[in-house]
């Protein structure tokens, strides 16, 4: 009786605390920036509904945006205005894509209707870029009502074309998690989430253990190594299946490391690396390449496909030697960007233009992921191909590609010498959301690194010598205000000298350089 006693006298202590730490959260969660005013951004967004007569009005009209980005966004100041002013149109794009239906909120892909988008005019071939660029939202119920209509609007079963493009979605809750910490809606989420991947491995798996996919389903037609018709095994969707499958192996850990679906989906995280670094690997190419499904021979061609490994951290040390195509001017380095396939391929850019092809232009989607992948491989591998300096080149260069006739703008994809939008002035290009930016500049300029303890580890890829000063504030992480600065001399925004972290307006890290700090919080 005594130890019944004590067990609910302790249970409702826990219990008490819990309530108390909710409503904390809750409170720091409606806290302020640190430094940076948010009317001294405004101006941006009276520009961008200038530019435009406004056609299409969802769930957040122009004339509702800059209210909407006050209470939602990170703030975000450095000396290169077309970084700052991409950062802030990048935020009034994603906002415009939010629609408000029967269901909830949903992120839509096209702002015009397209005939082969599920209800709502949903399309799944974004949707996790709309996941890691929404994570940093303050609200989030945005997300939360979009991933419940993907994965139960449909009379509570999912969405019916959730898997009609290939996606990473899992991983992409997974990391909205490490930055919320909303573990009762991820874990609610997570039979979902394991259903899907089941139907995925029912529907695509091989019996050699890799994964294919047509490439127009990879939402990637007209590539090199492959067809519309094609089953061919690609980096992409075995990249997607291992990284789909490291967050459900994580969720699962989150319950119990020792209950079977985490050694269920510990076992499959070894055999997709196993598959992908065996039979993807082309040694001769250093490079992974899709595999012809007849005859199955590798493409024997470079796109840029084979970096996505490295999205989901999968590929052992020695694989790193295929980013030193990267910045080859030859292979993948374009005067406007990153090609999706090696410029010095006799297929590069051969079929035709102007119908989504992917066989050489630059296309937002493709840079976006590459950027991720590229942030991670200089954060968690020893290697000697790329640098900071190189991550900034290109991500200056992303910058410089989304304008048109002198203007911000993001469309579909643009011609690779020229910068020019191969959609042109087609409405179903414009504000076209199928990429991401901010979450590069959080996750990879700033560098906040994501993390599932109380530590926070930021590591910003600027290089030395780049700026003398920037500062990103506003950051809701883990229920707290995050403030990141670089401030050389000390004199920009008087807090000190060098890269200082705070929390919640406390100084938690500093150093008088640019480099990796960690703290606990």
């Amino acid at each position: 009786m005594l130890k019944s006693f004590r067990y609910i006298c302790q249970s409702k202590q826990i219990l008490y605390l819990s309530v108390v730490l909710l409503l904390e959260l809750a409170a720091e969660g409606q806290g302020r920036p640190m430094i940076l005013k948010p009317e001294s951004f405004r101006h941006y967004v009276d520009y961008f509904n200038k530019m435009e007569e406004e056609n299409i009005k969802q769930a957040i009209p122009n004339d509702s945006a800059w209210v909407w980005m006050k209470k939602n966004i990170p703030l975000f100041e450095c000396p290169q205005q077309n970084f700052e002013e991409m950062f802030y149109f990048r935020w009034w794009t994603l906002r415009k894509h939010i629609k408000k239906t029967e269901k909830g909120f949903v992120f839509t892909e096209f702002l015009i209707q397209r005939s082969y988008a599920d209800k709502y005019n949903l399309i799944s071939s974004g949707l996790g870029h709309h996941i890691y660029e929404s994570r940093w939202l303050h609200d989030k119920q945005y997300m939360d009502q979009n991933l419940l209509v993907w994965y139960r609007g449909n009379n509570g079963k999912p969405m019916n074309k959730l898997r009609f493009y290939s996606g990473w979605v899992e991983d992409a809750i997974y990391n909205r998690f490490l930055v919320n910490g909303d573990k009762k809606f991820v874990l609610d989420l997570l039979p979902d989430m394991e259903t899907n991947f089941a139907a995925w491995e029912s529907e695509k798996k091989r019996a050699d253990g890799l994964f294919w996919q047509y490439d127009v389903r990879d939402a990637m037609e007209e590539t090199i190594s492959g067809g519309r018709k094609e089953k061919n095994p690609r980096p992409s969707m075995n990249s997607y299946m291992y990284g789909n499958a490291y967050a459900l192996f994580q969720l699962n850990s989150l319950i119990d490391l020792y209950r079977p679906g985490t050694a269920r989906y510990g076992l499959k995280l070894d055999s997709i690396k196993q598959s992908l670094q065996t039979k993807l690997w082309n040694n001769n190419h250093q490079f992974f390449e899709v595999r012809k499904e007849q005859g199955d021979t590798l493409a024997n061609v470079r796109e840029e496909i084979g970096f996505l490994p490295w999205y989901f951290n999968i590929p052992d040390t020695q694989y790193s030697v295929a980013w030193k195509w990267l910045m080859d001017k030859k292979c993948f380095n374009a005067p406007f960007g990153i090609t999706t396939a090696d410029r010095s391929h006799p297929g590069f850019r051969t079929h035709g233009c102007c119908n989504c092809e992917w066989d050489g232009a630059v296309w937002p989607f493709a840079t976006s992921q590459t950027l991720t992948a590229m942030a991670n491989l200089l954060n968690r591998y020893q290697q000697q191909y790329v640098t900071n300096a190189d991550y900034f080149d290109q991500l200056e260069t992303y910058v410089e590609s989304q304008y048109y006739r002198g203007r911000p703008y993001i469309g579909e994809y643009l011609d690779e010498k020229t910068g020019y939008w191969l959609k042109g002035d087609e409405e179903r290009s414009r504000y076209y959301n199928h990429s991401t930016f901010n979450d590069l500049v959080i996750t990879g300029l700033a560098g906040i690194r994501p993390r599932m303890d109380n530590s926070l580890e930021v590591n910003p890829l600027l290089p030395e010598g780049k700026w003398d000063w920037f500062c990103l504030d506003n950051i809701l992480y883990h229920g707290k205000i995050l403030t990141i600065v670089w401030d050389k001399t000390g004199l920009k925004y008087k807090k000190g000298k060098g890269l200082m972290v705070f929390v919640n307006g406390k100084k938690v890290a500093s150093a008088p350089v640019l480099q990796k700090l960690i703290a606990k919080y």
